[in-house]
């Protein structure tokens, strides 16, 4: 009973040290019937009055092994009355999944912890993923090229409440645990087909390291994860406080300056790109080391426009700017109805145009705000007062007052530096056929206000978002 006292007193060690379990707390054992999860519901049952826990036990049933898979069902059924503790089974159907079936298998397992957790069901979950199940992921991750992140393997705490006590404990002394306390577990026939990856590095691969290289080469691939989480727990802060002033959230985009992120050394740099993809997608998965080195070789070209596209992610680059996005995600076009007086939003862009009528007397005062970013001052008179604000569109002409002749307004955006994705969500207020003005432009040629006006329609651009304008000297295309 030494033995089995000093097991437990590790796990509970474990579950301190990381904080796993507050006292008082709803906890689900997610238990498979295999041996870890048997060896974790018998270990929180007698270390549940430590922080007076209300344990409950979790299933999942795959389907993916037929009757086999109904008997771990009721095997873990049989374990919760036992023990007199609730039983939340959920049958999902995988056979016909896409893909890979074990990440659909964890994805299905994921979901259904969660949500028991967001119901308000239970505070946290628990599982039995083991010392051994780390030194199998670290291998299995290296070999697929991760880098430290991925190193780091299988955390002890991660959200929404998800806790694994049985971390520093190995598969070996989990069932000797079992054995000395005879109690049974069920055995998953997959577990010994070598079609599945992790199957080969734990039957093979593993024995073969352990015995013609390093016989601790296990502990080696824990600590290696114990080393790497340190190392991404100092960074994870570090690139909060980069992103903080170099990122720039815009809708669901992110905005880097292309010199701010080629100026960092270059593990800062790598870091604050994977933050950014993660931030846009929810996550880093199948983001390989070619698509980071690839984004920051595009940061570093002196000028111009690109592109590197990775699965789903899109990170184009125009002038000064890079934006990281989900592929695909462009703004759509618009055409909305310009009611004057009023106030409407461009779509998209964090604009908000006005539209005023302003009678003679108060004209003069407006003459100096004609011409600046902002603000657009009308002739009244001049107008069918049927007016549209639209998305700009290729082809577009017009001319700013105090130019000579009509141009393309793709000429007039590269001039203003405005970086490519901002081109097609630019608002533009239109006469009829006639574009009458332009955020950011001087009013259109015939169209412009004076003091001798009447009535002026003053429009304005006001927002989240600054205006660039025509000399480029604006703010930012996005906000910070």
């Amino acid at each position: 009973m030494k033995t089995v006292s000093g097991f437990l007193e590790r796990i509970a060690q474990t579950i301190e040290r990381h904080g796993m379990l507050a006292r008082g707390r709803r906890i689900g054992v997610a238990v498979s019937g295999g041996a870890d999860s048997v060896c974790l519901l018998e270990a929180l049952l007698e270390l549940a009055p430590r922080w007076d826990l209300s344990l409950s036990v979790l299933h999942v049933n795959h389907g993916l092994r037929g009757e086999e898979s109904r008997e771990d069902a009721e095997f873990v059924r049989g374990l919760a009355a036992q023990h007199g503790l609730a039983f939340h089974l959920r049958d999902v159907e995988l056979a016909g999944s896409p893909g890979n079936l074990e990440q659909a298998a964890r994805r299905a397992r994921l979901a259904f912890f969660r949500e028991l957790i967001e119901n308000g069901t239970l505070d946290s979950v628990a599982l039995g993923h083991t010392s051994s199940d780390q030194a199998e992921t670290v291998l299995f991750r290296f070999l697929r090229g991760s880098g430290t992140a991925g190193l780091a393997g299988i955390h002890p705490v991660t959200e929404p409440g998800i806790v694994r006590p049985l971390l520093d404990v190995d598969r070996a002394a989990v069932e000797q645990f079992l054995r000395e306390r005879g109690l049974p577990w069920r055995q998953d026939s997959t577990n010994a087909t070598l079609q599945f990856a992790r199957n080969r590095i734990r039957h093979v691969l593993l024995p073969a390291l352990e015995r013609d290289w390093n016989p601790g080469i296990r502990e080696a691939l824990v600590q290696t994860s114990d080393w790497a989480r340190a190392e991404e727990a100092y960074w994870h802060a570090e690139v909060e406080k980069l992103a903080a002033g170099i990122l720039s959230q815009s809708g669901g985009a992110i905005i880097a300056r292309a010199d701010a992120l080629t100026g960092l050394p270059v593990a800062a740099a790598r870091r604050l790109v994977r933050h950014a993809i993660g931030r846009v997608r929810g996550d880093l998965r199948r983001i390989e080391f070619g698509h980071i080195a690839a984004i920051l070789e595009l940061a570093g070209r002196r000028q111009g426009h690109g592109r590197v596209v990775a699965p789903r992610l899109e990170v184009c680059r125009s002038f000064e700017w890079l934006r990281f996005a989900v592929s695909g995600d462009r703004a759509p076009a618009y055409c909305l109805p310009a009611p004057v007086p009023g106030t409407l939003e461009a779509p998209g862009t964090g604009l908000a145009i006005s539209l005023e009528l302003i009678e003679r007397k108060e004209t003069s005062k407006l003459c100096d705000r004609v011409y600046n970013n902002e603000v657009g001052c009308l002739r009244w008179c001049g107008l069918s007062g049927r007016l549209e604000l639209r998305s700009w569109r290729p082809g577009d002409r017009y001319q700013p007052t105090g130019r000579a002749a009509p141009e393309k307004v793709k000429f007039l955006f590269e001039r203003a530096r405005i970086p490519l994705w901002e081109r097609w969500r630019w608002p533009i207020l239109v006469d009829g056929a006639s574009i009458i003005w332009i955020p950011g432009f001087p009013p259109a040629a015939g169209f412009s206000a004076d003091a001798t006006s009447s009535t002026v329609l003053m429009v304005r651009a006001a927002g989240t978002r600054a205006v660039k304008s025509e000399s480029g000297s604006g703010g930012a295309a996005s906000n910070k």
